[in-house]
């Protein structure tokens, strides 16, 4: 298939090592591939309109999500299948490079593309996200959690988030966790409230699939020891209120890719595409023009 009509704009639909993968096409430019957070989190939080205007972007459905297929055994969500399936993707789209846009555990995912397929991209986006998890990371995401509702001293709605967080990631069916992750989504802003009309619709059809969250990885997650390798054009994006990928993570990526460039979003939290849409796209599309 040629990359005019690989590109159509639209939903499309292919086949990777015998599991349906979908992904959707909208906008103008160069040709920018966008892999989502979760694991296990449906894609459209992650729609940029304002940045279909500079790039062509190419929304990814990751696998157990949404309408892309589902793996037999739930233990292979792991990083390098997901790694595999955006390689099938942009191989399908049949361009020499792409730029790569991965938020949060998307952005672990962007990572290790970038590492064991550099040749492919024309730059490296990282959208709140770490070149490292295990007990260090988790416990700072726990403490911040704990400490939102100081934040917000008078919503009620705050002050009930670090429970919610706790039965949300003990969910153990697609209901379960959908729900939680709908009560503990303004954790991912910094004012959420102040977004509230806006963002309330997105709450309301948010949906997450609990099987990519059982993956079994063969290690932690840990690539600083390799970010110096990459020699892509980089950019790292964070807000500075992210309870979970926050400017100390930012910094290990930051000062880790050499010669990558970091942009702060001070008002924003995990979603600084929604919270300060202006400042996310101008750095974006000025990084890509360059």
């Amino acid at each position: 298939m040629s990359s005019t009509a690989a590109l159509a704009q639209g939903t499309r639909e292919i086949s990777i090592d015998g599991v349906r993968q979908v992904f959707h096409v909208a906008g103008t430019g160069p040709v920018c591939v966008v892999h989502s957070g979760g694991p296990g989190i449906g894609w459209e939080y992650l729609r940029m309109p304002a940045l279909e205007q500079h790039l062509t972007m190419v929304y990814l459905e990751p696998i157990g999500t949404g309408a892309s297929g589902r793996l037999a055994d739930p233990r292979d969500y792991r990083l390098d299948t997901y790694v595999r399936f955006v390689h099938g993707v942009v191989e399908h789209l049949g361009l020499p490079k792409v730029f790569l846009l991965g938020h949060s555990h998307g952005g672990f995912v962007a990572q290790r593309y970038a590492l064991e397929h550099a040749d492919r991209l024309a730059g490296l986006i990282l959208f709140a996200t770490s070149p490292v998890t295990g007990p260090e990371f988790w416990a700072d995401a726990v403490a911040n959690v704990n400490r939102f509702p100081e934040r917000h001293p008078d919503r009620q709605e705050a002050a009930e988030i670090p429970q919610a967080f706790q039965e949300a990631a003990a969910a153990a069916d697609d209901k379960a966790y959908t729900e939680g992750l709908r009560r503990i989504l303004p954790a991912y802003f910094a004012d959420y409230w102040a977004h509230e009309d806006a963002l309330e619709p997105m709450r309301a059809v948010l949906k997450a699939w609990i099987d990519p969250m059982r993956g079994e990885e063969p290690a932690p997650f840990d690539v600083r020891d390799r970010l110096g390798s990459i020699a892509l054009p980089s950019l790292v994006l964070t807000g500075a209120h992210d309870f979970i990928c926050g400017t100390r993570w930012a910094s290990m990526l930051h000062d880790g890719i050499p010669g990558s460039r970091l942009t702060l979003l001070a008002d924003s939290g995990h979603m600084g595409h929604l919270e300060q849409p202006e400042v996310f796209t101008r750095a974006v599309a000025e990084f890509a023009r360059a």
